[in-house]
């Protein structure tokens, strides 16, 4: 099914010839909105998320009272280099904080509201998670294309870097397909700022991506903005590839292409089930992993 909605898409955008579309599927939240309902994914239960000043959420139940996740949400807003505000959560963990931050790399659907879940497993360990939604999603500014996500990515490390309590943190990257291949892209550009990185779920290349769906015709029309494969040769710290074999959405074939084009040292983590979902069912495994990296330098 996934499959089939992806050729789906990908014929629309060869009609328009619109082919951000086929990467991106923003979730746009009017700045104006005061409430948002939510499930909280670990009870199922109904959250309502009253939103203040800056964005800053607050979780409430259905009957009114206030909702504790086990981590502290704190708002934060900034700007990419067109000037796009963009919005992001750290999220800090009510105890046992490890040293280390990771800087969390979203995939191509929805918004913050959905994907802070996909960091929950991270905070529940000990880590510090600065996730941020791109142009276009969520609170943020601007329009959803592939040259705005790469601008948001920088802005979102430069970001980090004016953090004064982050200086003598570890710093790690941890994206998931859209995230995870933005990821691969400038993981190289913060090579000495940072201990490792983590991809999970991720494309070697918008080409790649288009081809395994379409065929040569994908590959031929689909333009590589940037490649993640290509950059990820420039790369030359801890790296940590997951993708699920059984991966429905983006083939593991192009998870095990990035694996084969990035440099030592470098690890590939081969689960099973949905895709994105190896953060909640080998958290264990990664939250090992990302330990060994960091600890190696």
């Amino acid at each position: 099914m996934a499959r089939l909605f992806i050729l789906g898409a990908l014929c629309s955008v060869l009609a328009s010839c619109n082919f951000d579309n086929m990467f991106l599927f923003p979730e746009k939240i009017p700045s104006t909105t005061e409430r948002l309902n939510i499930v909280n994914h670990q009870s199922g239960q109904n959250l309502v998320v009253e939103i203040g000043e800056q964005f800053q959420p607050t979780l409430k139940t259905e009957d009114g009272d206030l909702f504790d996740p086990g981590y502290e949400i704190e708002s934060r807003v900034f700007k990419n280099e067109i000037g796009n505000q963009l919005n992001g959560w750290f999220m800090h963990p009510n105890s046992g904080y490890n040293g280390t931050t990771v800087v969390f790399f979203h995939g191509n659907a929805s918004s913050i509201f959905t994907h802070y879940r996909q960091a929950e497993p991270l905070v529940e360990n000990g880590f510090r998670v600065f996730i941020f939604d791109y142009s276009g999603y969520g609170f943020s500014e601007g329009a959803a294309t592939r040259k705005n996500v790469l601008k948001d990515g920088h802005a979102a490390m430069d970001f980090i870097f004016e953090q004064a309590d982050l200086k003598n943190d570890n710093l790690v990257l941890y994206g998931q397909s859209l995230g995870g291949h933005l990821v691969a892209s400038i993981a190289a550009d913060y090579e000495d700022q940072i201990e490792a990185a983590v991809v999970e779920g991720a494309f070697s290349s918008s080409k790649d991506i288009a081809a395994s769906v379409a065929g040569f015709i994908g590959r031929l029309l689909v333009a590589d903005q940037y490649s993640g494969k290509e950059a990820i040769q420039d790369y030359h710290k801890p790296l940590l590839i997951v993708h699920s074999i059984e991966d429905e959405t983006i083939p593991f074939e192009l998870g095990e292409k990035l694996y084969n084009y990035a440099n030592q040292p470098k690890s590939l983590l081969k689960t099973h089930g949905c895709h994105m979902c190896g953060i909640h069912y080998y958290t264990e495994e990664i939250v090992e992993q990302i330990h060994s990296m960091v600890n190696s330098g």
